[in-house]
C-alpha cells in the first residue's frame, strides 16, 4: 500500500543556520533516509518544495477563481517536502516517517494514498 509521508519544518529556522549546521543538520540526514528508502525499495517518488512565499492559493468562489499569493493559513510549520513510499502496512510507513529528519525539527504526517482507478 501506497503512503505519503509529508515533512513540516519552519521555513524561518533556515536562513539563520551557517552552512555547517545546514549540511549537518539536514542535508546530510535526509541523504542517510533517502539512501535507506531506496535500499529498502520502498520509495516511488519525493520532492522538495519551494518556500510557501512562492507559492499561491486557489479558491473559487460564486463560478470565479481568485488567487491569492502565498499559503492561506499562517503556521509555524510549513510543508517542505514529501515521500512516497510503498510498504506492506501503516506501522511499517510509521516507522518510515518516525526515521525521517523532519520529526526531529518538525512534524511529519504520514497519509495513506486512496487509489483511484482510471476510467
Amino acid at each position: 500500500m501506497q503512503y505519503l509521508i509529508m515533512a513540516y519544518t519552519d521555513e524561518k529556522l533556515w536562513p539563520g543556520l551557517s552552512a555547517a549546521a545546514k549540511e549537518q543538520r539536514f542535508f546530510a540526514a535526509y541523504s542517510v533516509y533517502v539512501e535507506a528508502l531506496n535500499q529498502s525499495g520502498v520509495l516511488k517518488g519525493m520532492n522538495r518544495l519551494r518556500p510557501v512565499a512562492e507559492g499561491v492559493t486557489v479558491r473559487v468562489s460564486e463560478g470565479k477563481a481568485q488567487v491569492l499569493d502565498g499559503p492561506y493559513a499562517e503556521t509555524k510549520e510549513q510543508l517542505g517536502g514529501y515521500f512516497l513510499i510503498d510498504v506492506p502496512d501503516s506501522e511499517a510507513a510509521l516507522s518510515w516517517a518516525a526515521r525521517c529528519p523532519a520529526a526531529e525539527h518538525g512534524v511529519v504526517e504520514v497519509r495513506p494514498i486512496w487509489e483511484m482507478r482510471q476510467p
